[in-house]
């Protein structure tokens, strides 16, 4: 078979699946990437929106990941690495209004994130799946990814609160477009809550652009105070730094759950076995890495993107090659200032209403990794492991002093909410039995 054949490893492979894009010429080529790049633009620039992060560094590192990824994947997994809204809550929890010199702090704590990719990658590699999942079971990771999206609810409500109507408008322009769309359309639906109700806002006068006239067409995508090696100096604040990285390591277990869902939806829609080949202790490493990389230099972290999963699914253009040129979309939009600042223009209650269906999604991803793992809860340990899991997340989140503080000589110590809750399920999950020996342990009356 040459390389330029449509491979048919599969008897079930669709006759219109394309799996060389090079067959359909260049122009088409490049504009599946540029679909690519559309489909991922909105969540992608939603997260540095929400956390204070440059627009123009995340969409440099989201095409350089996506790079690095396919490098490390051998070329063959058509996913787009975009930026990460499970790590949201962890940079809320160091710099909760955006502050520009705590950020670096947060990002610290997200490539500390990344490094425990390699490490599981490595673990995948020596044991196989079925040995290193024992110990992220869906009882574990499911609550935890409940709680990230129900911590961030109060935000999402206090930038409504901002201005409704507009809110409301970014709500029920995602739902229509997410039941009723069809095409693009039905793909997209954030990027058209956002570009509606951005719109309405404008002309009800919410929208102030004069910092959209002041920028210029072209700019460096990175200021090197804003990254990670900004820190370093006298200024550098040792407590901060550790709360960080312990806040927002635990993070990874449940987006390295996600990473492996995302890689078996791709293999699915492509009927390619990318877990066997070229394997998850491939793919994992290439999206850690990534993650890593973007971290160091003040972007978001990295994922692979179920937005172009979906893309994949619409067209059946299967080639990582468009991909690939959505990457350099991303990457040519990066030094453009101007449009940063278009990003930067937009309203707080635009913000709000869509990161309220956001918000509200990535709960209910966790209670779907609950229920299609058929997590039984007719067993008191996995109702403890929930249980235990989710009050420590979210009440620690919600009490007075948001943390538990520990002093460590010098050094305080503050553990998230987030940060207790996966550390205790994971504990649980090690130390409870399986299932209840007869009588051994007695069933919770709930």
């Amino acid at each position: 078979m040459t390389d330029r054949e449509v491979p048919r490893m599969h008897e079930h492979d669709a006759p219109e699946a394309v799996y060389d894009a090079r067959t359909l010429g260049r122009p088409r080529m490049v504009l599946f990437g540029f679909q690519h790049m559309f489909a991922m633009f909105g969540a992608t620039i939603l997260v540095p929106v929400l956390t204070g992060l440059s627009v123009q560094a995340t969409l440099l590192f989201a095409g350089l990941g996506t790079l690095l990824f396919h490098f490390l994947a051998k070329g063959k997994v058509p996913a787009f690495l975009g930026s990460s809204f499970a790590f949201i809550a962890g940079y809320a929890a160091i710099a909760p209004n955006g502050e520009a010199e705590l950020l670096p702090y947060a990002c610290l704590g997200v490539a500390c994130a990344g490094a425990l990719y390699p490490l599981l990658a490595a673990l995948f590699k020596a044991f196989g799946p079925n040995r290193v999942m024992h110990f992220f079971p869906a009882v574990v990771t499911g609550p935890i990814v409940i709680s990230i999206g129900l911590i961030l609810a109060s935000s999402a409500i206090a930038n409504c609160s901002t201005n409704w109507a507009v809110a409301v408008i970014a709500v029920a322009t995602i739902i229509v477009c997410n039941i009723w769309g069809r095409g693009m359309i039905k793909i997209i639906p954030i990027l058209m809550g956002v570009i509606v109700a951005y719109l309405f806002a404008a002309a009800i006068g919410e929208v102030d652009f004069s910092g959209v006239a002041a920028a210029a067409w072209v700019g460096p995508p990175v200021i090197w105070d804003n990254t990670v090696f900004g820190l370093i100096g006298p200024q550098f604040d040792s407590g901060l730094a550790i709360t960080a990285i312990i806040t927002i390591m635990p993070i990874a277990l449940a987006t390295m759950i996600e990473h492996i869902g995302d890689i078996a939806a791709i293999s699915s829609t492509c009927n390619r076995d990318f877990i066997a080949e070229p394997g998850l202790h491939r793919t994992l490493l290439g999206d850690g890495l990534a993650t890593m990389l973007a971290s160091l230099f003040g972007a978001p972290a990295n994922t692979t993107y179920g937005e172009n999963t979906g893309v994949l699914a619409l067209t059946k253009v299967f080639d990582p090659r468009v991909v690939r040129i959505a990457a350099l979309f991303a990457i040519a939009f990066s030094f453009c200032p101007k449009f940063a600042a278009i990003i930067g223009a937009m309203p707080a209650s635009v913000i709000g209403g869509v990161s309220l269906v956001l918000y509200g999604m990535i709960s209910a991803v966790g209670i779907r990794n609950l229920v299609e793992s058929r997590v039984d809860f007719t067993q008191s340990r996995n109702i403890l492991i929930a249980a235990v899991t989710l009050v420590l997340s979210i009440g620690i989140a919600y009490s007075t002093a948001g943390a538990i503080v520990i002093p460590v000589g010098d050094i305080v110590i503050s553990l998230s909410g987030l940060a207790v809750g996966s550390l205790a399920g994971i504990l649980l999950n090690v130390i409870l039995p399986p299932e209840n020996p007869m009588g051994s342990v007695k069933q919770l009356d709930l």
